[in-house]
């Protein structure tokens, strides 16, 4: 696991610079979870480190393969300066914990919620999760084992992750493409959804 996590920061860092800050986070019963800060200008990108430690497991199989399975990382990235969101380490620790804590595969379209703020007076509990590949490229492992994907994380309001439930993420992200919305202003308002 060790290996792996060295290998994940040093793509991290090869594609996002050295990061500015740190923070570990641990859960009883979990693999501890670092969460990075890096700085891109005014925009602030926080990965998690740990995650991929181990593969995700399919939650009805009987027995979790411990080298084959899919592994990621996530990504958030925000607008500094307008919001406390270096509260957002703990809710992002959270998620990344959830395939150990509750069996759940973190995949592209999935919604995750943290019930709560992800940073002080944020608009946003849930976030959507993006394609890899993009910002940071994946990260091939020696067979067996399943590339690392780094997912980028889309805060969203309860508005849209309602709609998104009813009509998809890619309609939801079709949306937001359409009204030009910032998905990293930390502070933006649900965008129309009539």
């Amino acid at each position: 696991m060790a290996e792996i996590l060295a290998l994940v920061e040093a793509r991290l860092v090869s594609a996002l610079g050295e990061p500015e800050a740190r923070a570990d986070v641990t859960f009883l019963g979990t693999d501890r979870i670092q969460v990075l800060r890096f700085l891109d200008g005014d925009i602030v990108r926080y990965a998690t480190l740990g995650m991929s430690g181990a593969p995700m497991a399919d939650p009805t199989s009987p027995l979790a393969d411990p080298v084959k399975g899919p592994r990621a990382e996530l990504v958030l990235s925000v607008r500094g300066g307008l919001a406390d969101t270096d509260q957002v380490l703990r809710p992002l620790a959270v998620l990344a914990a959830s395939p150990q804590v509750e069996g759940v595969i973190v995949a592209p379209g999935a919604s995750l919620d943290v019930g709560e703020p992800l940073w002080p007076r944020a608009p946003f509990t849930s976030v959507l999760v993006a394609e890899s590949g993009g910002l940071v490229e994946d990260l091939e492992l020696d067979e067996p084992m399943d590339p690392v994907r780094f997912l980028p994380l889309l805060p969203m309001t309860p508005n849209e992750a309602a709609w998104k439930r009813v009509r998809g993420a890619q309609e939801l992200q079709e949306r937001w493409l359409t009204h030009g919305t910032d998905l990293r202003d930390p502070l933006r308002t649900s965008v129309p959804l009539d």
